[in-house]
């Protein structure tokens, strides 16, 4: 496949490179947000005529470049008059890649069954989306889902271990796997120690999230609210320390990855140290609400902060906030909280109406990873694996960074899994109907080989206990 991935660098073909075959396999590509370049190059480099349906068109067109084979439209999920062109669109194409938020995959997946066309999304299959799986199964048709990083190379490079313990007789007894997508070290430069490298909407909506596990035989399980309280400091070989918090509901993996023997099933998400401090407060403030407040039109941040803690128009701001946290005045969380502008007398934004989206202009605006910033996935799993007469601990941890100008590692290792998923479902290689995520032999092993030659690879090591 050659090296145009190596390091994060993915070259578009030349304008003038390959013409459009009537048996050419068409893709649609919905969404042409920050993850969806490789996406799109990787399938036109491999002979796929490739549509990109985006809202802003313009960002469509510069995905597709002068490729022969791309096609740039225009298309907006949550306008219902656009839901026709949808209909068009799957009708045309012999296989959809739904990029959008989740909450828009089961209409495009209706779509698909209604034309007998396969689906690929990068998301967690939603109740919605698994009530298709009977009808899918009868169509033969595929709609394979949790397919980009986290979900999609963590389910992969796990079930890759987790299979050859069995291979080997032994039985798994403990599994833990964390995945952070972080700015690198040297970009990590702002009081929060965060840049956004993905929708920023869904990093804060994230944070409200319940959390489940399995520790030791026992079930552990907090509401979205405490949802920061429950972190670790963990440190990962060769990496550096994070802060280490729950990601959703860890409990079902013990059936969806045959972990039969397993007393620990744990899922977290890494952050740079203060992050969960932080965010707690954050929470605990009503800034992640989306429920509209009354009376805030012309008014300002500082307004809303006033609003929230019940302070006074005469009460310094942030002693009034530090008291409502129960907090020190001089404590960081409240100098992050200044940092951003949540004391400022800067007007709330009028196209916004709730806390949620104008914490989101404040985080888009000052926590936007740069164009001189690279960022850097951490993915790390922990294994006690049980042999007869002995004990392993596995480790097995992926850490890639983007380049500088290119594309960002998240963009990388989302989106490409997804592209060579799609690539073996028009190849016939992936032939299970129905609703689906990347746990077979049969998928992983030749996605995580490929992705292993563009340099997204795994360092796994083996200590005897």
């Amino acid at each position: 496949m050659g090296n145009a991935y190596l390091n994060g660098a993915i070259s578009v073909a030349a304008p003038g490179r390959g013409k459009v075959s009537v048996n050419m396999k068409k893709v649609l590509v919905l969404g042409a947000g920050l993850v969806a370049r490789p996406m799109v190059v990787y399938l036109l480099e491999h002979g796929f005529q490739v549509t990109v349906a985006s809202r802003t068109v313009s960002k469509a067109k510069a995905l597709i470049g002068k490729h022969r084979n791309g096609k740039a439209l225009a298309f907006d999920a949550d306008r219902k008059a656009d839901h026709k062109m949808l209909d068009k669109f799957v009708r045309e194409h012999d296989l959809s890649v739904s990029l959008l938020p989740y909450i828009h995959h089961p209409l495009v997946a209706e779509y698909c069954l209604k034309h007998g066309k396969h689906l690929v999304t990068t998301s967690y299959v939603s109740d919605r989306m698994r009530a298709f799986d009977a009808a899918a199964r009868k169509s033969k048709l595929v709609f394979l889902n949790e397919a980009g990083l986290d979900p999609g190379i963590d389910h992969m490079s796990a079930m890759r271990i987790i299979h050859d313990v069995e291979r080997r007789k032994g039985k798994v007894t403990s599994f833990r796997s964390t995945t952070g997508a972080l700015q690198a070290f040297e970009a990590n430069n702002n009081p929060f120690g965060y840049k956004f490298s993905w929708a920023p909407r869904g990093v804060l909506l994230a944070s409200k999230n319940p959390s489940k596990w399995l520790e030791n035989g026992k079930i552990r399980e907090y509401p979205g609210e405490q949802l920061f309280e429950n972190y670790r400091i963990e440190n990962v070989p060769g990496v550096g320390a994070f802060e280490n918090y729950p990601n959703r509901n860890s409990v079902p993996y013990k059936d969806i990855y045959g972990l039969k023997d397993a007393k620990t099933v744990y899922r977290g998400t890494f952050r740079m140290p203060g992050w969960c401090e932080t965010m707690r407060n954050v929470v605990a403030l009503g800034l992640l609400e989306e429920k509209v407040p009354k009376g805030f039109k012309g008014k300002t941040y500082a307004d809303l902060m006033r609003h929230l803690v019940k302070a006074k128009p005469k009460d310094d701001l942030a002693n009034a906030t530090a008291k409502f946290l129960g907090l020190k005045p001089y404590a960081t969380v409240i100098k992050r909280l200044e940092w951003l502008g949540l004391f400022s007398d800067r007007p709330l934004p009028k196209e916004k109406d709730n806390p949620l989206d104008w914490m989101n202009v404040l985080t888009l605006e000052k926590m936007a990873l740069g164009k001189k910033d690279r960022d850097m996935i951490v993915m790390h799993h922990e294994f006690i694996a049980e042999f007869k007469g002995r004990k392993e601990l596995i480790t097995s941890t992926l850490l890639d960074f983007g380049v500088v100008g290119k594309d960002t590692s998240i963009a990388r290792t989302v989106s490409l899994p997804a592209a060579i998923a799609v690539r073996m479902i028009l190849e016939g290689r992936i032939k299970e109907p129905g609703v689906s995520i990347p746990v077979s032999p049969g998928i992983y092993e030749p996605i995580l080989d490929e992705l292993s030659e563009i340099g997204i690879d795994f360092k796994e090591e083996i200590r005897k206990l």
